[in-house]
């Protein structure tokens, strides 16, 4: 016979994946478990804990336990950054995400903090600085409701940012088009892009900030961004809840054979 704890996992798995408790709902606290006679504290205290530990929920001191969104969201490779959205409209790149996937979203489920920081050795290495020189430290963390999905930390040469509205903290993108646009309204227009993408444990700070299970990892993205003469006007870092993305590339398949035959 299971022990008591694992028959309650059971009962609430199979009720959150029957629809009981949809997605960013939140289960009962223990306490009302424990008077409605499912069981002891300790009990439903292990019931919880083997569903976090399957991924079905999430657990953080003032959030409760919260079901998980059990379908990632589409992290877009290259359509994200297509200039029509953001130049012509107003759909910056998370918010393509999310119009992608299907899934609502509000512009202030983006927050930040800008500050000039010394620059760290992988982005004076990406901006072509000296280790220390002064950067504007864009850092972002971004939700799904009130479930944090990523952050994303950008770094800026003063000169290409200053009195823009990229080092203003109010939350949501800066302005119409978000920070893309702004470069190119400052005169720096984005061509091209290299993103670096790993797996790695997440450390205690970010488990915390993105409330993670316990053992989720992350996904850590570097993406360095320049203009059409090999200008760096943005060098990213971004940390992102494995499970919580899809990541979806779509892109011609290059022939370099048949390119050096026409050249």
């Amino acid at each position: 016979m299971a022990p008591k704890w694992r028959e309650l996992a059971d009962k609430l798995a199979e009720q959150i994946r029957g629809g009981v408790y949809a997605p960013g709902a939140q289960l009962p606290h223990i306490r009302e478990l424990v008077e409605a006679g499912e069981g002891s504290k300790s009990t439903v205290h292990a019931a919880y804990k083997a569903l976090e530990a399957e991924g079905l929920v999430t657990s953080s001191r003032g959030h409760g336990t919260v079901v998980r969104q059990q379908v990632p969201l589409k992290r877009l490779g290259i359509a994200r950054y297509d200039k029509a959205k953001w130049r012509d409209g107003d759909e910056v790149a998370f918010i393509a995400d999310r119009v992608a996937s299907g899934r609502a979203y509000r512009r202030n489920e983006q927050t930040q903090t800008v500050s000039r920081v010394g620059a760290p050795p992988a982005v004076s290495a990406a901006h072509g600085l000296p280790e220390g020189a002064e950067v504007y430290a864009r850092a972002r963390l971004v939700k799904e409701g009130e479930q944090p999905t990523h952050t994303l930390t950008s770094y800026y040469q003063p000169e290409h940012v200053e009195g823009t509205r990229i080092v203003d903290p109010t939350p949501g993108p800066a302005g119409r088009g978000g920070g893309f646009r702004v470069l190119y309204d400052a005169g720096y227009e984005i061509d091209h892009m290299r993103e670096r993408i790993f797996a790695r444990a997440a450390t205690p700070d970010e488990s915390r900030l993105l409330q993670l299970p316990p053992g989720e990892p992350v996904v850590e993205l570097h993406r360095t961004t320049f203009t059409a003469d090999g200008t760096v006007v943005e060098f990213a870092i971004g940390v992102h809840a494995a499970s919580r993305f899809a990541w979806e590339y779509d892109f011609k398949v290059p022939d370099s054979a048949r390119d050096k035959e026409g050249s």
